[in-house]
């Protein structure tokens, strides 16, 4: 999720209601069992939702070609914020919206934090 989120120091809030409830909407920033390797979560951007028409960037390394698709019923598009550098929905395709976890609601920056001294702290402990 570069550049929106640090390579280090933040930490991501999930909440499972909206997911539940269908109040995802384009632009939220969504966790998902990966299509590929279920056992991994991975955070994305919503970008369509079932009947929406998307257009994207096939290979935006190499060219710019684009193509458009709808989003099947029961899937959502999610792609990384760095176009450059992520495996996304161009990759694997619309994901079924029964993967998805949640939806972020907050960001703690942990350089900047009361958190990441607890955290360091937490980690130089030896039980």
């Amino acid at each position: 999720m570069l550049p929106t989120l640090g390579i280090t120091g933040n930490v991501l809030l999930m909440e499972r209601i909206s997911t539940r409830t269908g109040k995802l909407r384009p632009g939220d920033v969504v966790f998902f069992r990966s299509p590929e390797n279920p056992r991994r979560v991975v955070c994305k951007r919503l970008v369509g939702m079932e009947g929406d028409q998307v257009t994207y960037v096939v290979d935006p390394k190499n060219s710019d070609e684009c193509n458009t698709i709808v989003v099947q019923k029961g899937h959502v598009w999610v792609e990384g914020d760095n176009i450059y550098n992520t495996k996304d929905s161009r990759n694997f395709g619309a994901v079924p919206y029964g993967l998805v976890e949640g939806k972020a609601f907050w960001t703690v920056s942990l350089r900047f934090s009361f958190l990441h001294q607890f955290f360091t702290c937490l980690a130089l402990t030896k039980f």
